[in-house]
C-alpha cells in the first residue's frame, strides 16, 4: 500500500466529508489526514479497523505465546494428550 497518494489536508477533509466517508466504504486503504504539514490522524473504514484489531489481538497471543516458551512454561503435546485421556485436571 502506497501512503503518499492517500495523504491529504484537514481543509480536503473539511471540503470533502461525505466524498471521503463514501470512498472510504469502497477502498481497504486508510487517508492520512495533516495538521499544518504534520500527519495527525488516520481514517479507514470499519471493515479494514476490524481486521487491524483482530491482527492486533492474534500478534498479542503469539507474543504472550513466546514469553510463556521462553519461561519454560511449557509441556509436550504427549504430555497433555495423557492427561486429557486420564481426566486429570489441568494445571
Amino acid at each position: 500500500m502506497k501512503l503518499s497518494n492517500q495523504i491529504k489536508p484537514i481543509s480536503y477533509l473539511k471540503a470533502h466529508a461525505a466524498e471521503i466517508v463514501r470512498n472510504m466504504s469502497a477502498k481497504q486503504e486508510p487517508l492520512v489526514i495533516t495538521q499544518n504539514g504534520e500527519a495527525k490522524v488516520v481514517i479507514q473504514n470499519i471493515e479494514s479497523y476490524e481486521q487491524t484489531l483482530e491482527t492486533m489481538a492474534l500478534l498479542k497471543i503469539l507474543a504472550l505465546g513466546n514469553q510463556q516458551i521462553e519461561a519454560g512454561k511449557v509441556e509436550s503435546a504427549t504430555d497433555v494428550l495423557n492427561r486429557l485421556r486420564n481426566n486429570e485436571v489441568m494445571r
